[in-house]
């Protein structure tokens, strides 16, 4: 059986592993373009001081944190109150204000396509799903993100339809408390 998968805030101590990662092409290659190590601190210095606060109750909207097998992170994942991404132009007709996002990443390329993106998409949703406030998750890969939507699907997301953002065109997925 494997190690249960936990989650913890990201720290600043830890942005140049962050950085680290977003350089690893299998990730750059969906996470761009990729920061420099002064735009990341720039980025999620605010969010890390949300560290310990439930996103719903986050003023940013976003936490940042590291996904963790064993004690060791092996992956980055967010969540943010969807709501909070309009002022930035995103998801402009969403009027739940207890829905969220996520975004995620493995960290190592070896560890892709071994079922690891499911199992932890599927703890961080028990683990958002924990604070009974949350009605639903969104996530929004690229469509052409074939790895990324199989392991939403897998995880209980349900296309909703390709839509138009800030980043280009995207694939909205949902999954609603309780599915």
């Amino acid at each position: 059986m494997p190690p249960p998968i936990t989650f913890r805030p990201l720290t600043e101590a830890e942005l140049p592993l962050m950085h680290a990662w977003l350089t690893r092409p299998h990730v750059a290659e969906w996470w761009q373009p990729t920061p420099t190590l002064d735009e990341l601190r720039d980025e999620y210095l605010p969010c890390l001081a949300e560290a310990g606060t439930l996103p719903l109750d986050a003023p940013g909207g976003a936490i940042p944190y590291l996904a963790c097998e064993d004690g060791k992170p092996f992956a980055y994942i967010q969540a943010y109150r969807v709501m909070a991404s309009q002022a930035d132009g995103w998801w402009l007709d969403e009027t739940d204000p207890c829905a969220l996002g996520i975004d995620q990443f493995i960290a190592d390329a070896e560890r892709i396509g071994k079922g690891l993106g499911t199992r932890m998409v599927r703890a961080f949703l028990d683990f958002l799903f924990a604070d009974p406030r949350v009605t639903k998750i969104q996530t929004d890969p690229d469509p052409t993100n074939g790895r990324a939507v199989a392991c939403y699907r897998k995880a209980g997301f349900r296309d909703v339809s390709v839509v138009e953002t800030p980043d280009g065109r995207l694939l909205l997925m949902i999954i609603h408390r309780g599915a």
